[in-house]
């Protein structure tokens, strides 16, 4: 059964209350204890990351680090986490999406848009150069959530019920998007019908069709089993997905300082970890469930007019953003 085939329960609430009772980090403390948590189990890339940054963090430290972490979704979705993160409780590390973060830094779901990145080469690029520190400031000033590195790398294609293979069969598709809302308008944009609901609730939305589709990566459609209720993987690749390893900042200006360094040291080398693993991944993970008989794989019928499509949106949202030099600089390299 799906992990999203049921809501949160008693004993996760109970789980959730008790680390939070947990004191992460003592000043005082001769060892120190940091938190991690992540939606997946250990095969996913996303953990897989987070283990290699503890690895580095453990190899490279002379003092003694102890590494608590929490999967599959046992302290809720990453709406909590960020959650956490910024409160400093339950969580002192993780990996995002950015548009999950927007409620606290509106400008940081530019990482996320939607047909921002030409190709792999291109985004990574991006993600090896400073040219996103603007954002990385904002998301530290107002919402004390610290990037320490940049893991993802996932192609996001349409998963929906039934198949979708061009503009018309498009049009007024009933799809869930994350709640940053230039992911709605950029949907719109293209004649879909976007509606942001919790990450938690899409397979019931779609089985009981609230919603016909969402959009996603191979290996979460995989490992949480969504071509159970949308085998149809349309390839729009209309987005390769940015995820910032985060590290909340009440708990990065505790550590020593040499820790610290470590911390950011760590993280910009698991995160390049991390987009190796998916990015690479990502194809084999989608040939594995067609392979399976469980997907059924359909190409976009003039996917450029939908790059045509959105670019006045994104000009639009960079630029009340105050960050079309940034959206400039990221197009320019």
């Amino acid at each position: 059964m799906s992990l999203f085939k049921s809501t949160v329960g008693i004993a996760k609430a109970a789980a959730v209350a008790t680390v939070l009772s947990t004191v992460a980090f003592s000043a005082n403390a001769a060892d120190i204890t940091l938190r991690g948590a992540s939606l997946f189990d250990e095969n996913h890339a996303y953990t897989k990351t987070l283990r290699e940054f503890e690895r580095l963090i453990s190899e490279g430290y002379e003092g003694e680090v102890e590494f608590e972490m929490h999967l599959n979704g046992e302290l809720g979705d990453e709406s909590d986490f960020v959650t956490f993160l910024q409160q400093g409780v339950a969580i002192d590390y993780a990996i995002m999406a950015p548009s999950n973060m927007a409620v606290f830094a509106p400008a940081i779901p530019l990482m996320d848009m939607p047909f921002l990145f030409r190709d792999l080469d291109h985004w990574n690029a991006v993600l090896s150069s400073d040219v996103l520190a603007p954002l990385e400031e904002e998301l530290y000033e107002k919402a004390d959530i610290k990037v320490i590195g940049y893991a993802g790398g996932g192609t996001r294609n349409l998963a929906s019920a039934e198949p979708i293979a061009n503009m018309d069969e498009l049009g007024g598709h009933k799809m869930r998007v994350m709640g940053a809302p230039i992911q709605a308008k950029i949907f719109s944009a293209i004649s879909a019908a976007p509606s942001a609901i919790a990450y938690n609730e899409v397979y019931n939305a779609i089985q009981t069709g609230v919603i016909a589709g969402f959009e996603n990566e191979a290996a979460s459609i995989q490992n949480l089993k969504f071509y159970e209720v949308a085998p149809n993987i349309t390839l729009t690749k209309h987005a390769i997905t940015v995820r910032p390893l985060t590290m909340s900042g009440k708990t990065f200006r505790k550590l020593p300082e040499d820790l610290q360094a470590l911390v950011l040291e760590a993280g910009a080398k698991a995160g390049a970890f991390g987009r190796e693993i998916e990015s690479r991944e990502d194809g084999e993970k989608l040939q594995a469930m067609a392979d399976a008989e469980q997907i059924m794989i359909t190409e976009f019928e003039n996917r450029e007019n939908l790059l045509d499509l959105v670019v006045p949106v994104q000009d639009e949202f960079a630029a009340d953003l105050g960050a079309t030099e940034l959206l400039e600089s990221i197009r320019s390299m």
